[in-house]
């Protein structure tokens, strides 16, 4: 299993239930890397897309305790159907794609990282794990910084050397 997302210099993810930043080169590499897979989220991920409609062309399953049924989502009650439902996929193929408190939740799990660094502080109200300062995850790759809507960014891929089974 895999995650997938965007920080700020300080490992933020988000505030007021958005990205930080904005970015096509990062939206092209996000679309790149789980167009065709399946795409794991908690609700208010869900909630915060246009139209708060699930991503195209992706299976998206949602963990949603109560929540009700939407058209093109697979929602979870549990935690435990989340896993269940994720064993029917490849694990190479499945994102965690937000937010917080299901990254936070789903890290341990996660074989792969794919972190869009973001050089500027966007002022986060929640935060990712700094995967820098965690033992069990290392830095595979970072390409060089570019340019993405008049900041820097580095596409960077972490390895977690001891991934929980689920």
């Amino acid at each position: 299993m895999n995650l997938i997302v965007a920080v700020d210099k300080k490992w933020g993810i988000g505030k007021k239930n958005d990205l930080l930043f904005h970015l096509k080169k990062d939206m092209k590499h996000f679309v790149e890397y789980t167009s065709g897979k399946t795409v794991v989220m908690g609700s208010n991920t869900l909630l915060s897309f246009p139209g708060s409609k699930p991503l195209k062309n992706r299976v998206n399953i949602v963990l949603w305790p109560g929540g009700k049924d939407v058209e093109g989502a697979i929602i979870c009650q549990t935690l435990d159907e989340v896993f269940a439902k994720i064993k029917e996929y490849n694990p190479e193929d499945v994102f965690i794609v937000g937010g917080a408190m299901m990254y936070r939740t789903m890290l341990p799990y996660c074989d792969k990282a794919y972190i869009t660094k973001v050089d500027a502080d966007g002022e986060a109200e929640v935060f990712f794990e700094n995967l820098d300062s965690l033992d069990n995850w290392v830095l595979e790759a970072q390409d060089e910084y570019i340019e993405d809507e008049g900041y820097m960014i580095s596409f960077c891929t972490y390895v977690n050397k001891a991934p929980k089974a689920y």
